[in-house]
């Protein structure tokens, strides 16, 4: 096993406005009609307070800034203040957010926060050797105070050539001051070798053989039931 080294993206702070809302439950969806989406923002330093913004611009902060970088939120004239994006809501069908939370922190403390994974590349053990690229992480928890955190950490799968080779955990360089919380012996991300005809054929077999089998508990228990019934009767 070769453990490889990813690579990491710092951005900038994001600036957002927003407005005081008053209107709350379901006569937000007038909101929502106009473009603008109901929110919230709590934490250090304020009470809890409902908010209002404009759709298309938080969409646009929300791309970049994601769950794990630092938005500097102005509501109305006020003093902007620094936050995280905490949650996000989408309408499934729409695919447009309607709701947003915002956490307000202290600038001079560290944080927890949840940063993803972008895989980026592609590996030669796929593309050449008919691997699968298999990363059963898509983001790691990490500890920092709230500048020192970063949108996402690009993880090149291109450097998997073998079907040996791995991306952990501690292979992912992070800034000094951040550190991650997540078994440093964690597989980021690796190549699977492609079954060969007998394998495939097992898996086939044993599929087959659950399926015999859940007909026959389903079969059993239907059996069971038509008994008890005349029992009954």
């Amino acid at each position: 096993m070769r453990a490889i080294n990813a690579g990491i993206v710092c951005m900038e702070t994001l600036t957002l406005q927003a407005k005081k809302r008053d209107l709350i439950g379901r006569k937000t969806y007038h909101l929502r009609n106009e473009g603008v989406i109901p929110a919230v923002v709590y934490g250090v330093g304020t009470d809890p307070m409902n908010i209002e913004i404009v759709h298309n611009e938080f969409a646009k902060t929300f791309k970049s800034a994601g769950e794990s970088t630092i938005v500097e939120l102005a509501i109305g004239d006020g003093k902007a203040m620094h936050v995280l994006i905490q949650d996000t809501q989408i309408d499934p069908l729409r695919g447009e957010f309607i709701h947003a939370d915002f956490r307000a922190v202290d600038m001079t403390k560290k944080i927890e926060a949840e940063v993803k994974l972008a895989f980026v590349g592609e590996s030669p053990a796929v593309k050449s050797l008919g691997g699968t690229l298999m990363h059963p992480i898509e983001e790691v928890r990490v500890r920092a105070l709230p500048m020192d955190l970063v949108s996402h950490i690009d993880v090149d799968v291109s450097k998997l050539v073998t079907f040996e080779d791995q991306i952990l955990v501690k292979d992912l360089p992070v800034p000094s001051g951040v550190e991650i919380l997540e078994d440093e012996d964690a597989m980021v991300a690796g190549v699977d070798a492609p079954r060969s005809e007998e394998e495939l054929a097992e898996l086939d077999t044993a599929v087959e053989i659950d399926v015999n089998a859940v007909e026959k508990v389903e079969k059993e228990k239907k059996e069971e039931g038509e008994t008890t019934d005349e029992v009954a009767k």
